[in-house]
């Protein structure tokens, strides 16, 4: 276990170093988590993921972005090539980021309809994910995410997305917890350094595929 930590330490540095240098213009990810419930581990992800770039990673601004005000997708709703108000604002959220954190929990083996709802609103043309790099966390059950993680992989390609394959981030959420609060807030210290791993990688591929 020991090693394994020095090791995530000795890669998050490694991380760290090798966009130290390119990190100039700030990277602007927009942040969506998957559930909706108040004390939902997915959106304490994203939280903790908000405050590891405000403490250590330079140049880089996550915009936690709230998809429950989303209607359900229907063309009907759409007027002379546009949308309604909200979706409009979404669009122009996802638009204008330079990245995309997916935080997602895993229904019935799968992506949760809030999720797949507002990754569908976003698709409408003119498709606002493309040519966008991505990465994807997730606190589910047994299985920590898995399933639902590869079905958005899926869902990227048709969406022009790009995502980072390392590190991994799958969080077995099942009692008894010792990994979030009862607010659904990350405490265990493990995790917060795997997460940070997860969004220098980020950076870096942003970086990469000259977003900024």
């Amino acid at each position: 276990m020991e090693v394994s930590k020095r090791k995530r330490k000795e890669e998050s540095e490694m991380a760290s170093n090798s966009v130290s240098n390119q990190a100039q213009a700030q990277i602007k990810v927009a942040a969506i988590s998957g559930s909706l419930r108040r004390a939902s581990r997915n959106s304490g992800l994203i939280r903790c993921a908000i405050e590891i770039c405000k403490e250590s990673i330079p140049g880089m601004k996550i915009d936690f972005i709230d998809i429950e005000p989303l209607p359900f997708v229907n063309v009907d709703l759409e007027k002379n090539g546009s949308y309604p108000p909200v979706v409009e604002a979404f669009r122009q959220k996802i638009l204008e980021a330079d990245c995309i954190l997916f935080s997602s929990p895993e229904y019935n083996y799968s992506v949760s309809a809030p999720l797949k709802n507002s990754i569908d609103w976003a698709s409408r043309p003119p498709n606002v994910w493309a040519d966008k790099a991505a990465a994807i966390v997730s606190a589910a059950g047994g299985s920590g995410g898995k399933r639902s993680q590869y079905h958005i992989r899926q869902i990227g390609v048709f969406l022009d997305l790009h995502f980072i394959n390392k590190p991994e981030l799958f969080i077995a959420a099942k009692p008894p917890q010792t990994i979030f609060d009862n607010d659904g807030n990350v405490i265990d210290p493990d995790v917060k350094e795997r997460l940070k791993n997860v969004l220098l990688s980020l950076q870096a591929f942003t970086l990469r595929l000259g977003r900024k």
